[in-house]
C-alpha cells in the first residue's frame, strides 16, 4: 500500500494519537512474529487503519502494556497485551507487499531491479505463510493484480475502469472485518472509497514521473500538454472529495464500538490533509 490512509495528528486528542500508535506499534510487533524481523520495515498507515477498524467493530476493552522497540530499545512502546486480532491485517500488509515487489520486478531496470530481485526470497516465504494462513486475502488481491496488469496491458484510458480493481480490492478485504452481513456491505463501500482514493491519489503524484520514464499512467492520457500540477488539482482533487465524503457517509453506518474518534479523524481530516500535502510537494 501507500500510506495515504492516516490520521492529521494536530486535530487528535493526546490520549488518541497514544492509542493509535500503540496499535501502529503492536501491528509492527505481530508482523516481526509472524513473518520475521524484516517484515517489520513494510508496515504503513494503511494497514494501521486497517487494525484500527477491525478492533473498532468487536466487542471488548483493549488492555495495553509497555514494552521495548526491537529498533529503539531504549525507547518504551505501548503494545496491546492481546495483539492475535492484528494477525489479519499483518498478513494482509504482507501479501499486498509481495505482489508489490512483483510488480516492482516487472517495471524497475538495473540496480533497483537486482535489489528487489536479492530481497524477493525473504518475502517469499512470508507471502506464502500470509497466504496460507488467510486465502480469502490472497484471492482478492490476486485477482486485484490480474485485473490491474490487464488494464494496463491494454492502455486503459478510462480513469474510472483503470481506478476500479484497486476500489474493489480494498472493498474485498473490508468486507472481511466483520461477519456481519449489513456491516460488510457497508464495509464493502467504505473500502471502494478508499481504494479509489489511494488510486487517484497515486497516479496525480506519479504523473511527472511516469511521464519522463514513460511508464502507464491513465492520467496521462488526458493531460493534452497541461502542467501536471494543475491538471491533477483541476481533474483529480474533486474525484478525492467525492470518495473522501462516500467515505465518511459509510462511516457513519458501521456499527463501530470504540476508536471512533481516531477513525473520524483519519477520514475527516487524515484523507484532505494527506492529499494536500501531496500535490503541494
Amino acid at each position: 500500500m501507500f500510506g495515504y490512509i492516516k490520521t492529521a495528528k494536530p486535530e487528535l486528542k493526546i490520549k488518541e494519537y497514544e492509542v493509535y500508535k500503540a496499535v501502529y506499534c503492536s501491528l509492527c510487533r505481530r508482523l516481526g512474529k509472524n513473518y520475521g524481523i524484516f517484515s517489520r520495515l513494510t508496515l504503513s498507515y494503511d494497514f494501521t487503519f486497517l487494525a484500527l477498524l477491525q478492533l473498532s467493530l468487536q466487542e471488548g476493552c483493549d488492555s495495553f502494556e509497555q514494552k521495548r522497540c526491537a529498533f529503539q530499545p531504549l525507547k518504551k512502546c505501548n503494545y496491546c497485551k492481546n495483539d492475535s486480532a492484528l494477525a489479519f491485517p499483518a498478513a494482509a500488509a504482507m501479501i499486498m507487499l509481495y505482489y508489490q515487489l512483483l510488480d516492482h520486478l516487472q517495471d524497475e531496470h538495473g540496480l533497483k531491479r537486482l535489489g528487489y530481485w536479492l530481497i524477493k526470497p525473504v518475502f517469499s516465504s512470508a507471502h506464502r505463510k500470509a497466504a496460507k494462513d488467510y486465502p480469502q486475502i490472497e484471492a482478492v488481491v490476486a485477482a486485484y493484480i490480474k485485473k490491474q496488469n490487464e488494464l494496463e496491458s491494454r492502455g486503459c484510458k478510462n480513469i474510472d475502469e483503470a481506478a476500479d480493481p484497486t476500489g474493489q480490492a480494498l472493498a474485498g478485504v473490508l468486507r472481511l472485518c466483520s461477519e456481519d452481513k449489513d456491516q460488510q456491505r457497508v464495509l464493502e463501500r467504505l473500502g471502494y472509497c478508499l481504494g479509489r482514493y489511494i488510486y487517484l491519489l497515486d497516479a496525480a503524484c506519479d504523473l511527472p514521473q511516469d511521464l519522463k520514464n514513460g511508464s502507464y499512467n491513465v492520467l496521462s492520457y488526458a493531460l493534452h500538454g497541461q502542467d501536471a500540477k494543475a491538471y491533477a488539482e483541476k481533474r483529480i482533487e474533486p474525484q478525492l472529495y467525492t470518495c473522501m465524503n462516500e467515505a465518511g457517509r459509510a462511516l457513519e453506518l458501521l456499527n463501530i464500538k470504540k476508536y471512533k474518534p481516531i477513525l473520524d479523524n483519519i477520514i475527516y481530516f487524515g484523507l484532505e490533509e494527506t492529499f494536500k500535502k501531496e500535490f503541494a510537494k
